[in-house]
């Protein structure tokens, strides 16, 4: 019997691969302030908040603007990035998640999103995703961004469950980290020589299957 009752998702990049609209976003950014942001570039940005990321892009364009001028950078990207996210369907769900989500509810097993994104919903309603999931903690309920337990804390308070008897799916190293720090179990989702510290790595969940989650 699996002492796993509960199964916590990141969204990007485990449910579906919204990094590539991340990316277009902060590289139309980039381009506008006068310099390019590559691929390479963009590995940096990966678990982190929509402001540190503003950061990391602004010192790699050494560019050192007010506060106020980061806020409207920060909306101006986010609006780009919603702007590409709002034709997300059901096609760009990642192989394997839809059946495996279903598989989960089969056997009692609670869902939550924890991620750091504050589009879940928008995200979610696109794929038509939302009913699977029993609780939804996302950039609007938290203060603290991932390595911080935060996220993955709050989603098994909302579902009942202890953290000890919860499995996080996580394709970042901060979220990992967070999963760790929070005292859950974690299954990466990508490359074992990148994803420091989990318990198990798998490169998707074309697979998944109730073993999985067994500890």
């Amino acid at each position: 019997m699996s002492k796993t009752k509960a199964c916590l998702f990141d969204l990007d990049g485990v449910v579906v691969d919204t990094a590539k609209y991340h990316y277009l976003a902060w590289k139309r950014l980039a381009n506008s302030l006068g310099f390019d942001f590559t691929h390479k570039d963009n590995e940096r940005l990966k678990g982190v908040s929509r402001m540190q990321s503003l950061e990391i892009l602004l010192s790699i364009g050494k560019i050192k603007p007010s506060d106020e001028e980061k806020s409207k950078m920060a909306e101006e990207k986010n609006n780009w990035y919603v702007e590409y996210i709002s034709k997300l369907d059901e096609n760009e769900i990642l192989p394997g998640v839809k059946d495996f989500l279903i598989e989960l509810r089969r056997n009692g097993i609670k869902i939550a999103l924890g991620s750091a994104s504050k589009n879940s919903m928008l995200i979610l309603n696109n794929l038509n995703l939302t009913s699977y999931f029993d609780a939804i903690i996302d950039g609007n309920k938290v203060s603290k961004a991932k390595p911080d337990p935060e996220v993955f804390l709050l989603g098994a308070y909302e579902l009942k469950v202890h953290p000890s008897e919860c499995v996080v799916f996580e394709d970042a190293q901060a979220g990992i980290d967070a999963a760790k720090a929070a005292n859950m179990k974690v299954i990466g989702i990508g490359q074992k020589d990148v994803l420091l510290n989990a318990d198990k790595v798998f490169e998707g969940l074309s697979n998944a299957d109730m073993d999985i989650i067994e500890f």
